[in-house]
C-alpha cells in the first residue's frame, strides 16, 4: 500500500510554530539577561561584603598578636567564628611568609599561598573574581609599626544558575504559561489576519497561483497590462511590450502614462469606455478591452488586453474602398437613370433636337473628366478611383477637379503600392468631400517623387480647415473619440492613411490654406515590411 503524502501544514500551524519558537528565544534571551544582571549584582554586593568581612577579621587584635609572635593556635577558631557569622564559604589566614596558617581545607594548611594579581602583599586591599563564579577579598594584616604580618582572605561562590528558578517553581511555571498563551493567541490572530488579506489562500497555494499566472502570461498571445487603482502599471507581459513598441530592457516596467498618446492613455485609464477600442500605436492598429477588477465591491484595478488588428484593419479599409466604389457606381446608376428618364421624356415630347443636344452634353462632360484623369494619372487603380469618386462628389454637390500641375507618369509599381495609394487617396478624398459640404469643391494633386519613384498626393478642400492644435491629432483618432471607435470612420481612415505612409517611410501632414490641405508622400519601396 503506497504511503500517503504528509498533510501540508496550514498557515495557522506555521504561525503557531514560529510564534512559539520566537517566544522560546525571547524567554531564553530574557533568562540570559537576568543571569548576567544577577551575576553582576552578586559580584558587586558580595565583593563589598567579603571585603568588609576580611577587614573585620584582619582588624581582630588576637589575630594580629598571633601573627606577630608566630603563635598560630588561635587562628582556626577566629576564622571559623568569622565564617559562621558572615556567611562566607571560606576564610583563610596567611602569615608574612605567604604560608597558609588556617583554611577550610586542612590539607591546605602549611602550603605556600599564591597571591597572583592581588595587591594585599603590598599593604592594599584587593577584590577579585578568579573563575568568574567566585568572589575573593584579600586584606593585609598590619602590625603596630605598619608592617604587613599576614593576609586574610574571604571568599564566597555564586549559586548555580537555575537556583533562582528552582526556588520559585510556581512563579516560573506561571510566567511560562502566560508566555505560551500569549504566543498561541497572537499567532492565531496573526494567522487569521493574514488569511483574510490573502483571501484564504495558503502559502503553497499562493506560490502555485503566481507560477500559474506567470505561465499563463507567457503562453497567451494577446498583450496583457495590469493596473492598480491609481492607474499605475503593475503587470506587463512580453506580448504587450511588443505591441506597445516598448524597449526590451524595460522588463515588466512601463513608462508613466503621461508618456503615451492621449487615445491610448484614455483607454488604459477607462476614460474612454466601451468594447474593442481601436488604438493606433506606431504602425500597428490595436484593439483594446479594459476589464475592471472588483474586490469586495471596490475597484482595485483593471486588466487591459491588447490584440493586433493591423492586417485586419488594412483589409477592412480596402473593403471599405470597394464599398465606396460600389456606392459610387450606385450613384452613377441613379444619375444615369435620371438622364435616361429625361431622354425618354424629351423623345415622347418630340423634342428630338433637344435630345441630341442633351446627350451630346452628357457624353462630353463624362468623357472630359474620364479623359482628363486617364491622361494625367498614369496609375490605373488611382485613376479608376478618381473616376468613381467624381460621381460621389456630384451626388454630394461637391465639385471634384484635378490640380493644374497634376501629372503622374505610368510606372511599373508593385500591387501593394497601388493598394496603399488607393488607401491614402481614397481616405483623403472622402475626408475632403465630407469637409467641403454641398456647394464646396475638392482639388486633387498627384505628382511623381523624383527621388525614388514614389508619389506625392495633395488634397485640398474648401471646408473650414483644421485647428492648428489638432493638426497631428487627426491622424491618430480623428476629430472625435466616436470616429475612432467606428471601423471605417473618418478618424480611423485618416489614421490608416498615415499608417500606410509611415509603413513605407513616407510622411503625411495637414495645413490650412483657404481650407484644409493634406499632403502625403508615399515612397515607392522604402520601409515596406
Amino acid at each position: 500500500m503506497p504511503g500517503r503524502a504528509a498533510p501540508r501544514r496550514t498557515l495557522a500551524r506555521q504561525f503557531l510554530g514560529w510564534q512559539l519558537g520566537i517566544v522560546a528565544l525571547l524567554l531564553a534571551a530574557v533568562a540570559a539577561l537576568a543571569v548576567a544582571q544577577s551575576d553582576a549584582a552578586f559580584r558587586e554586593v558580595q565583593g563589598r561584603r567579603m571585603l568588609s568581612v576580611a577587614e573585620d577579621v584582619a582588624a581582630t587584635a588576637a589575630l594580629r598578636q598571633s601573627l606577630q609572635v608566630g603563635e598560630y593556635g588561635p587562628l582556626p577558631a577566629i576564622a571559623t567564628t568569622a565564617r559562621d557569622l558572615s556567611g562566607a564559604d571560606e576564610i583563610a589566614v596567611v602569615d608574612a611568609g605567604l604560608v597558609v596558617r588556617t583554611a577550610a581545607d586542612p590539607a591546605a594548611v602549611g602550603t605556600p599561598f599564591a597571591l597572583g594579581e592581588s595587591t594585599a602583599g603590598q599593604g592594599r586591599s584587593w577584590v577579585g573574581y578568579p573563575d568568574g563564579r567566585t568572589v575573593v577579598a584579600q586584606v593585609p594584616v598590619l602590625a603596630d609599626d605598619g608592617g604587613v604580618v599576614g593576609i586574610v582572605e574571604a571568599r564566597v561562590a555564586a549559586p548555580p544558575l537555575l537556583t533562582g528558578l528552582a526556588a520559585a517553581p510556581g512563579r516560573t511555571a506561571a510566567l511560562l504559561g502566560v508566555a505560551l498563551v500569549v504566543g498561541v493567541v497572537g499567532s492565531l490572530l496573526l494567522a487569521r489576519r493574514v488569511r483574510r488579506q490573502t483571501l484564504g489562500l495558503e502559502p503553497a497555494e499562493i506560490v502555485e497561483l503566481v507560477q500559474r499566472r506567470e505561465a499563463m502570461l507567457l503562453g497567451v498571445k494577446e498583450g496583457v497590462v495590469g493596473m492598480d487603482a491609481g492607474h499605475r502599471v503593475t503587470l506587463l507581459n512580453g506580448a504587450a511590450r511588443e505591441l506597445l513598441d516598448l524597449p526590451a530592457d524595460t522588463g515588466d516596467a512601463m513608462p508613466e502614462l503621461d508618456a503615451l498618446d492621449d487615445r491610448l492613455r484614455d483607454v488604459l485609464t477607462g476614460a474612454s469606455a466601451g468594447e474593442d477600442q481601436v488604438v493606433l500605436r506606431g504602425a500597428r492598429v490595436l484593439v483594446l478591452n479594459r476589464m475592471p477588477v472588483v474586490v469586495d465591491g471596490a475597484e482595485v484595478g483593471a486588466v487591459v488586453t491588447l490584440r493586433d488588428r493591423t492586417e485586419l484593419a488594412t483589409l477592412q479599409d480596402r473593403l471599405d474602398a470597394s464599398r465606396h466604389v460600389t456606392d459610387t457606381l450606385r450613384a452613377q446608376t441613379h444619375e444615369f437613370a435620371n438622364r435616361l428618364h429625361t431622354i425618354a421624356g424629351l423623345t415622347e415630347l418630340g423634342e428630338h433636337d433637344e435630345v441630341r443636344r442633351f446627350v451630346a452634353g452628357v457624353v462630353a462632360e463624362s468623357d472630359h473628366w474620364r479623359r482628363e484623369v486617364t491622361e494625367r494619372v498614369g496609375d490605373a487603380a488611382g485613376a479608376a478611383l478618381l473616376v468613381a469618386k467624381a460621381s460621389l462628389a456630384t451626388e454630394r454637390g461637391v465639385a471634384l477637379r484635378l490640380a493644374p500641375g497634376t501629372r503622374l507618369a505610368p510606372a511599373r509599381r508593385d500591387p501593394a503600392f497601388s493598394a496603399d495609394l488607393v488607401t491614402v487617396l481614397g481616405n483623403l478624398v472622402d475626408n475632403a468631400i465630407d469637409a467641403a459640404g454641398t456647394g464646396g469643391d475638392v482639388e486633387v494633386g498627384l505628382a511623381d517623387d523624383p527621388h525614388d519613384g514614389g508619389v506625392r498626393v495633395t488634397v485640398r478642400d474648401s471646408g473650414p480647415g483644421v485647428a492648428s492644435e489638432l493638426a497631428e491629432e487627426v491622424f491618430r483618432h480623428g476629430f472625435s473619440t466616436k470616429a475612432a471607435e467606428e471601423p471605417g470612420g473618418r478618424g480611423l481612415g485618416l489614421a490608416l492613411a498615415r499608417q500606410a505612409c509611415l509603413r513605407r517611410g513616407g510622411t503625411i501632414a495637414v495645413h490650412n490654406e483657404d481650407g484644409a490641405v493634406f499632403t502625403a508622400v508615399l515612397p515607392s519601396a522604402g520601409g515596406v515590411a
